[in-house]
Order: C-alpha cells, then structure tokens, then sequence
C-alpha cells in the first residue's frame, strides 16, 4: 500500500485503543541486533499497558497481535525507523528513511501518524535528467532511491547529438551553437511531455554551461528543480540520485522556511492561532490551512465530551491521548490542508505550534 493511502487508512481509524509503536532502526549488522532487543522491549511495554488499562476480552485480538508482530518484520532489511500501528482491527507495519524523534509507544483512541505524516511530507518523486552531448537518459526517483529509467519515444535521447552531425563542421561557432540550442530546444519539449504526463519536476544532472543553455530555450523553466554536476568517473544511477537527493533536500529545507515566513506574515491579518486549544477547533472545523509544529513538540491530554481537553503531563493518564498534535494534524491533512514538522527555531517566535487559518 501506498505511504498516501496508509496514512489516510490510519489516520480515518478510531479504535479503542490504537497503539502505535515507533523506533529508529540501523541498516546494517551488527547494529541491528540492537533493534531486535529494542523492538521486544517496546512491544513488552505495550503489551503491559494494554493489559493494565482495559479489560482483557475487549482486547484479546490486539493482544494477540503485539505478541506475533514481531515474526512479521525482518530486522535486517529495515531502514532509519519503524513504526507499527496495531488495534483490535488493523495491523500495519512502515518502515520509513527518517529517524523518529524518540522510541516511544503511544496508546490513544487514534493512531500517532505523526512519524508518516513527516514521512509523506518528505517523500518526494521526481525527475533525474542526465544530460550531455553524447546521451540523455532520464529517470524516475523518489528522495534518494531510483525507480526505474524512462524509456519511451523520447528517452534515452541518442538522435541528432551536435558532435555526430557533420563533423567537418564542429569549428564554425555560429554552426555549433545553433546546432546546440536545437538540440536543447528538443530534449526540452521531451521533458516538458514527460512533466505534463506525471506532474514530476526535474533535476537535470550536468555541467552549469549546459544547464544554462538548455534554460534558454526552456518553454517552462519552473519544471525544472535546478541541476548538480557529478564526477564523471562516478555515473551510476547510485551515485547520481544521492547527488541529486542533496539538492531535493536543500528545497524541502526551504519550503519548510518559507513556509514559517508565511505564518509571521499572516499574523499582521489576524488569522494566526497559537493556542492549543483554538488550534483544535479551527482545525476539526476545517479552518486549517497551514499547520506547523516544532519536531520536539508533542502534549498528552484528556478529551472532553464537547470538544476540548484538559492538558496533562503524564501520557500514562488514564483515558488520556499520547500526543494531541498528531490528532490535529491528520484533522488539518484531510480537509486539505498543510502540515510541516520542522526543527528550525525561527518557529518558536510563534511557540512550538501554530495554525494559519483559512479565515
């Protein structure tokens, strides 16, 4: 399933309880041998809750459940984290390239998606275009990882390279540089129909003097991310998505800026909230439109009948929710709004949460 579509299954589910286990993991041995102590561990502290706080026959399907889970994941095929969502009714497992904030287990009447909804956040396809004048390849890649290669009528582009046409004339300047911009002119039309078929922008690998070319007779130049250079001793499709992932990731660093630029800005007009409390309402209401919490914020509580909850420390509490933000979260994401988890203090002029509301 889909990370989409799981975060949608997870976050609709109301369920009493859900637990939701999150853990960061390690991708090689022997540091995995760590994560399978970790796992029981936490699985046992689970378990512990669950039997102390409800009646046993109520949960007898998702005690059964956190006792097998752990036959179902390999341990060593895991990435940065984990995180196991399990109730009475549902068991799904996510293994996820970004490290979780904590190891935590979360018992509550909703599943803690806090971890997807980053994940979702920062999962991001596009286009990787490798471009010279000898060949074009094109890929399809999501962060770090190649999907597959484009191939199609346009691509890989092997017609019509400027340095196999007419030889005899490579030292007429005026020759070359049309003969170039042609041929920019045509791998950019390829591209533009390759954009208009996925609604994938694209990162060009190659040098700045080709990229600056090719932006000269770019029809739409905002499909393009920008581009990396590479060593050309190092060209695999390995190594070029990790050069071009550092580029994807400097852009979601400053979307996520932008993105706190656009509360301070909305304050002067009055439809920032800052209160936890209002923060809820607006966002069940679906006043949301941008929700941005500090990645180290989460707040136990314990709901009322209309409502409104009463704050507490101890998540232990009982009838209490683990984390209140995740709940506000999945509100603000399913009635199409934005949600951003960010590390950067620039927030906290705001305080460690705030909602820009839609009026």
């Amino acid at each position: 399933m889909a990370l989409k579509e799981t975060l949608q299954q997870l976050g609709a589910e109301k369920n009493n309880p859900c637990v939701s286990i999150s853990m960061n993991t390690h991708r090689t041995r022997p540091n995995t041998d760590q994560d399978k102590i970790l796992l029981k561990n936490l699985l046992k502290e689970a378990h512990d809750r669950v039997t102390k706080e409800y009646d046993k026959k109520t949960v007898e399907s998702l005690l059964k459940k956190i006792k097998t889970v752990r036959d179902e994941i390999d341990i060593n095929a895991n990435l940065d984290s984990l995180h196991i969502f399990l109730s009475n009714d549902t068991q799904e497992i996510v293994k996820s390239p970004w490290v979780a904030s904590k190891n935590r287990v979360n018992i509550s009447t909703q599943f803690a998606i806090r971890p997807l909804i980053k994940a979702y956040n920062r999962s991001e396809p596009y286009l990787i275009m490798v471009l010279s004048q000898n060949k074009v390849t094109l890929y399809e890649a999501v962060n770090d990882t190649i999907i597959q290669e484009v191939k199609n009528e346009d691509f890989p582009f092997t017609d019509n390279i400027p340095a196999t046409l007419y030889p005899e004339k490579l030292g007429d300047a005026k020759y070359v540089d049309d003969l170039t911009r042609n041929f920019f002119n045509k791998i950019d039309k390829s591209l533009v129909r390759m954009h208009k078929a996925t609604d994938l922008k694209c990162v060009v690998v190659t040098t700045e003097d080709n990229y600056y070319k090719l932006m000269q007779v770019a029809d739409i130049p905002n499909i393009y991310h920008g581009y990396v250079t590479i060593n050309t001793n190092k060209n695999t499709p390995h190594y070029i998505v990790k050069e071009t992932w550092k580029l994807i990731e400097e852009l979601q660093s400053k979307r996520r800026g932008e993105a706190i630029e656009e509360l301070n800005k909305a304050v002067s007009k009055g439809n920032i909230l800052t209160d936890l409390q209002d923060i809820y309402r607006a966002a069940i209401n679906g006043r949301g439109d941008l929700l941005v919490v500090h990645q180290d914020y989460r707040q136990p509580v314990v709901m009322n009948d209309n409502d409104s909850f009463e704050v507490v420390e101890d998540p232990s509490t009982p009838g209490a929710i683990d984390d209140i933000t995740s709940k506000i979260a999945w509100e603000v994401i399913s009635k199409k709004g934005r949600t951003i988890f960010t590390e950067q203090d620039e927030l906290k002029e705001l305080g460690k949460i705030a909602l820009k509301t839609r009026y």
